[in-house]
């Protein structure tokens, strides 16, 4: 008799192994169908793989994340299988599912064209009609080198050579394609009706400049061609939202070839950023917190102590002063535990809430770096809560609250992960456990819906993780709150008690936008760059309709100022339609045209980005309208 217990509490008993295919054919026909892998106790499964005692199983469809993923490896199969069969002679490296997609990096001398990937398209469709079935069988070490080096494959040799000596070695096969793979897969290629080869790309060979380069092919892949259409759509869209674009033609930022990787802000830009800036500062206040700055550049020692130098420093940019080693900060963290040590603490003083707007560097390869969604230096908005034990329950809910009002003000919608101890951590089992159920106790009392991503807590605590959805769909990991035993211990940080000893506080880290940079480029392409009227740069433009105009124009503006409006004026000598064309391509809310007629009635004619033409109105009918 075998017991499996599905996701929802289920307990099914078989009195015969059956593999996941036949279970999810027993759970519903429809189920069998769209199934692409299992969780069994917890860990990610072959459709094929044989259940022959207790266990708790999860049958994944493209719905779950990590049924996408294997839908989508499979697809890079399939590509490199058209690949093979047109270019023989391109030898594979290795091609996983990513993020809305996947990609399989081949070593040709020639990068292949748009026009190649259109014929590829068309073999991987021949391929799909074709259904091969996809087996899976394991070879000795020996074996598999041998079968690597008779087809040719350089990179799969390497691969193997680097899997321990006595570890079976797992292929995958579909018609005559065999390849190197841990898996899971699909059954069979059939399910695989609609996919899109998206661009082409230069890669190292395993991420490393000292490596040959690669060309890398993108792609992705749905059950449905409607879902694939609409998905094609998001992208053309995302495409005319693109914030590098919308950047340089709004004139907020733009990137230097003497710094890549280092935005510079433009004036308008440099608004935007204060403007979020002094918005964070004003609920921050109301919060309770108190503002610092800490150094750029610390030296090695405190590293050491923080843990970042033994898990981070690949990351960190290093120099040397006086003889010593020191760091550009990554983070702000340590910077804030000297400040709580800077002076006794007593547990009156607790909860201590220290927010920081630092300046932070990290190290990322040139081929990461996307305009300000992935830089080497950012405005990190930090904070850090030093409380008890008993006081971890209110100060996390106090966060969660605060974020959500946050994003709230700019309409996003958001769905929260509770990430967990990883491999590469530090601290006691004990601790782990104490601070990665106060995460979940603050969830499940504040009724707020949460998944769990296993392994992917920050080394030094769990932590829970706000993904912004914005408004086109896409998803924006932004929020973070981080619940750290082991800070405080590797600093000895200390406050006295009630009872007159000393004990050890808890430390929550936490940010709400992440980067201020890359908060403003979520932003841009969230509004495409129309941006509400507390936000907007240029909130007014005054367009005098000739420069005779100018004097009464100047007064319009002088007002606006004076209201605290961000209001700029057009005196170029350009026809009045011209002028409102350029404003509304600068996504201006509002423009204010002024003639003749204005000018002697004492009002102005006012304009809408979003509305058109408003008719005429006196200024403080607008003032009152707008502040």
């Amino acid at each position: 008799m075998m017991r499996i217990t599905l996701k929802d509490g289920t307990v099914k008993v078989y009195e015969r192994p059956l593999t996941l295919e036949e279970l999810a054919g027993d759970l519903s026909e429809r189920l069998r169908q769209h199934a692409a892998a299992g969780l069994v106790d917890g860990t990610l499964t072959d459709l094929r793989e044989e259940l022959t005692a207790d266990c708790s199983v999860e049958i994944l469809t493209f719905q779950d994340e990590r049924g996408r993923d294997v839908f989508r490896h499979t697809t890079a199969h399939i590509l490199a299988q058209a690949v093979k069969r047109l270019y023989p002679e391109t030898k594979l490296a290795i091609g996983p599912a990513i993020a809305d997609g996947f990609y399989y990096d081949f070593d040709r001398e020639v990068p292949f064209s748009q026009e190649e990937l259109m014929l590829l398209e068309k073999e991987m469709q021949r391929i799909v009609k074709e259904g091969y079935k996809i087996t899976r069988f394991t070879l000795t070490r020996e074996e598999a080198l041998q079968l690597a080096a008779s087809r040719g494959e350089d990179y799969k040799k390497e691969l193997i050579e680097e899997l321990p000596e006595d570890e079976p070695i797992r292929f995958y096969q579909q018609g005559e394609y065999i390849d190197l793979c841990a898996g899971p897969h699909l059954l069979s290629v059939a399910p695989v009706k609609a996919f899109h080869l998206t661009k082409v790309a230069g890669a190292y060979w395993k991420g490393s400049e000292k490596n040959k380069m690669l060309t890398r092919i993108y792609g992705t892949s749905f059950p449905k061609k409607a879902d694939l259409k609409a998905y094609l759509e998001q992208m053309e869209e995302a495409k005319k939202r693109d914030h590098r674009k919308l950047g340089k033609e709004l004139g907020l930022f733009t990137f230097m070839e003497q710094g890549p990787g280092f935005p510079f802000f433009l004036p308008k830009g440099m608004v935007l950023k204060n403007v979020l800036i002094d918005y964070w500062r004003d609920i921050h206040r109301r919060e309770g917190y108190v503002e610092i700055s800490t150094p750029v550049m610390l030296n090695k020692s405190l590293w050491e102590t923080s843990g970042h130098w033994e898990h981070y420093k690949e990351n960190m940019y290093t120099t040397t002063i006086d003889d010593e080693e020191y760091a550009i900060k990554p983070m702000n963290c340590p910077g804030g535990m000297l400040v709580y040590q800077s002076e006794p603490r007593s547990y009156r003083d607790l909860p201590m809430r220290i927010g920081e707007l630092g300046l932070v560097h990290r190290h990322e390869k040139s081929g990461a770096l996307h305009g300000l969604m992935r830089v080497r230096c950012f405005t990190q908005d930090d904070a850090h809560i030093f409380m008890t034990k008993d006081q971890i329950l209110p100060e996390i809910k106090g966060v969660v609250r605060l974020i959500d009002q946050v994003y709230s003000r700019f309409g996003f919608k958001y769905h929260v992960e509770l990430s967990t101890r990883p491999e590469d951590s530090m601290g006691s089992d004990e601790d782990w456990e104490d601070a990665t159920m106060g995460l979940k106790r603050a969830l499940e009392e504040m009724e707020i819906p949460y998944q769990v991503n296993e392994g992917d807590g920050a080394f030094y605590g769990p932590k829970i993780d706000f993904h912004l959805e914005d408004s086109i769909g896409r998803t924006w990991q932004c929020g973070t709150i981080q619940l750290d035993f082991q800070l405080p211990l590797r600093f000895q940080a200390e406050y006295t008690g009630e009872d007159g000893q000393k004990h050890r506080p808890i430390m929550i880290h936490r940010v709400v936008f992440g980067s201020v940079e890359r908060f403003i480029g979520i932003l841009t392409e969230h509004f495409a760059g129309r941006f509400p009227f507390w936000l907007a740069p240029v909130q007014v433009k005054v367009l005098p309709v000739s420069r005779k105009h100018g004097a009464y124009a100047g007064n319009i503006l002088e007002q606006l100022k004076n209201q605290g409006i961000r209001a700029d004026m057009d005196m170029r000598d350009e026809k009045i339609g011209y002028k409102i064309r350029e404003a509304q391509l600068e996504k201006i809310p509002y423009m204010i045209v002024v003639g003749d007629r204005e000018e002697t009635d004492g009002t102005i004619a006012l304009r809408s980005r979003e509305e058109g033409d408003l008719g005429s109105m006196k200024l403080e009918e607008f003032l009152e309208r707008s502040l």
